[in-house]
């Protein structure tokens, strides 16, 4: 066990933990958890073999308590706790599963549910102390009538400010009371005003409903980080009592859900530069000005500590929806934003006529599976423009050599013949080199087409400039979820964030309902603008023959400047790798081979994907707390 400080005013960074096994020092690395909230406990297995213990951490690391748990101990309490866990940890070390019986138990006695955060949060919290700057806020409290009692705690809470607000303003949405508190000036909110005149003479703003309780510390760590960003925010308590542990800057996630919330610092230079467009009603403002901050380019910075106690949201989603789509409309944005699910879901434009789309199958034998993928691409998709390329690795059953036959009498459809030996991204590359679409798709032969406007939302978003790889909503058979986006890190390396859950599951702030940002996607299915691909040079045929290619290749499009986008209004059926089997022996010594090149290449990314709080594990496939 190790107990440990970290300083969540510095960039978030998990410490490694690295042994180096047998005699020829075989290293294997453990990611640990960040010390968001000043502080982190880690639980893990220490191999028999280990000769010696690394640890790597970044600035603001105290290594506080190292200790030693009995292997007996930490099985009746996964007894306890977990008992099937505790049966399946048992299985696993009978049948000589180090890995799997590691992270079962780890699963089971150091990984806790987001809904149990009260008991969880207390032994990780800390304060921090932060040196003073000269940054003048304003904080502009949006009220209503009757909302007294909760705007005397919100601003009990600003009274007790470490760095004190220069100004503090309550709008009145009505009347102004009788008797208003004299700690703050009341006015009448003004839709008409601009955002820049929303932070009048200050230096920054901050919006807040009565109710909203920012912590001590909240505009202190909040502040410095505006001297290198146009908006800084923290992660909040919602009025549920369950935390909203937000993303980095992610202005997808934030136009669908607004997930910026309380508490934020907008800066004077970001508002001056927003379109000068009235705000409009009071329940509007901090969706106009996190509106236009998202379209504009704003740099975001994010805490990741718990800053704020907030009330419910001034809109319900339908509200949300048709001000989200005026407020576009005013801005000229060409986005629809409409209310479906339960969720905000924007519609990126399609110019006319749409682009040539190209979709990269890579294949060999399994009539069972081409059959289906291909009837599926040419009979069952409703686009307009597609051409489909099969790049068979050596097929040699007669029924698909007669399949392929039948396809190419459709104008639309290529076979390219690869003999060599199997390299899945040698593979993509090839098909992506004879493609003629402004747009590639890469779908894997095992993937099932489930509705037919799939291509449409996939095109629309690897289209747009600042966007490079976009991802489809997959589905395993019986209906759970296989990929909703890949979290660099997760199982050690990189992973698909809830996996088995049901294909419903709305994820933590909502996000698996709307199109946002992620550092990944599967090459499963994988659009891209074909001059981006060829950009950053295609997949790593030498480097990745066959696993991490594509988590590579996004990344390597995050580094050139374009963002990887997961989207659910593209959902098709994958029953992930049937056609390749199991990685054991030869298969699962290369894995671990490309697995260790993927780490030592993407390592700052393993230690903080930015769309993954640094809060929550790394050991199981849900969104839990470590």
């Amino acid at each position: 066990m190790l107990s440990y400080a970290g300083d969540p005013t510095l960039a978030p960074r998990r410490p490694i933990l690295r042994v180096l096994r047998g005699a020829d020092g075989t290293p294997q690395d453990f990611i640990l958890p960040g010390a968001s909230q000043g502080y982190a406990h880690w639980l893990g297995l220490i191999p028999g073999d280990t000769r010696e213990i690394r640890l790597s951490a970044g600035p603001g690391f105290v290594l506080e308590r190292v200790g030693a748990r009995r292997e007996a101990s930490v099985l009746a309490q996964c007894l306890v706790r977990r008992p099937w866990r505790c049966v399946s940890a048992l299985f696993e070390r009978l049948r000589g599963s180090e890995r799997r019986y590691r992270d079962t138990l780890r699963g089971a006695c150091a990984v806790t549910p987001l809904r149990h955060y009260k008991s969880w949060a207390p032994s990780r919290y800390r304060p921090i102390r932060v040196a003073p700057t000269d940054l003048r806020i304003r904080c502009l409290i949006l009220a209503r009538s009757g909302e007294t009692a909760a705007l005397a705690a919100t601003l009990d809470a600003l009274d007790a400010q470490s760095h004190q607000a220069r100004t503090i303003v309550v709008a009145w949405d009505d009347a102004l009371p009788e008797s208003p508190d004299p700690r703050a000036e009341h006015l009448r909110w003004d839709g008409r005003a601009i955002p820049a005149a929303l932070v009048a003479e200050s230096d920054a703003l901050c919006l807040l409903r009565p109710g909203n309780i920012l912590a001590p510390d909240a505009l202190a760590l909040l502040a410095p980080t505006l001297a290198e960003a146009d908006l800084a925010y923290g992660d909040a308590i919602g009025p549920d009592d369950l935390p909203r542990l937000k993303p980095d800057w992610s202005p997808d996630l934030a136009l669908a859900t607004g997930y910026v919330g309380r508490a934020a610092l907008f800066s004077r230079a970001l508002l001056s530069r927003l379109p000068a467009a009235p705000v409009g009603a009071l329940e509007e403002a901090s969706l106009a000005i996190e509106t236009a901050a998202s379209l504009a380019g704003a740099r975001g910075a994010h805490i990741p500590r718990v800053l704020a106690h907030t009330t419910g949201e001034c809109l319900d989603p339908l509200a949300r929806a048709q001000a989200l789509d005026a407020r576009l409309r005013t801005l000229g944005a060409p986005i629809n934003a409409s209310l479906r699910d339960g969720a905000v879901h924007l519609d990126w434009p399609l110019p006319q006529p749409a682009p040539r789309a190209s979709i990269v199958i890579p294949s060999r034998d399994r009539l069972d599976l081409i059959a289906r993928v291909c009837r599926g691409v040419l009979q069952e998709t409703a686009y307009p423009d597609l051409e489909l390329i099969i790049v068979d690795n050596g097929s040699t059953d007669p029924a698909v050599l007669a399949h392929y036959e039948e396809l190419q009498r459709d104008l639309r459809v290529r076979i390219l013949i690869d003999p060599q030996p199997f390299n899945f991204a040698a593979m993509v590359n090839a098909g992506v080199a004879a493609a003629t679409g402004a747009v590639v798709v890469l779908l894997n032969n095992d993937v099932a087409v489930l509705e037919p406007n799939w291509l449409d939302a996939l095109v629309r978003q690897a289209i747009r400039p600042e966007v490079g790889a976009v991802g489809a909503k997959l589905l395993y058979a019986d209906g759970t979820l296989q990929h909703a986006g890949v979290v660099v890190g997760l199982g050690g390396r990189a992973g698909h964030i809830l996996r088995r859950r049901p294909g419903d599951t709305p994820g933590h702030l909502g996000r698996l309902r709307v199109a946002h940002e992620v550092s990944a996607v599967t090459a499963a299915c994988l659009a891209v603008a074909r001059d981006k691909y060829q950009a950053v040079g295609g997949f790593d045929a030498e480097a990745f023959p066959v696993d991490f290619n594509d988590v590579d290749f996004c990344l390597r499009l995050g580094a050139a400047g374009w963002k990887t986008v997961w989207t659910p209004a593209a959902t098709l059926a994958h029953l992930e790798s049937v056609s390749r089997g199991p990685s054991v022996g030869a298969k699962r010594a290369r894995f671990e081979q490309e697995a260790a090149r993927f780490s030592e290449r993407w390592r700052a990314v393993i230690c903080h994907d930015p769309y993954y709080h640094p809060a929550l594990s790394l050991t199981t496939f849900g969104e839990d707390l470590e």
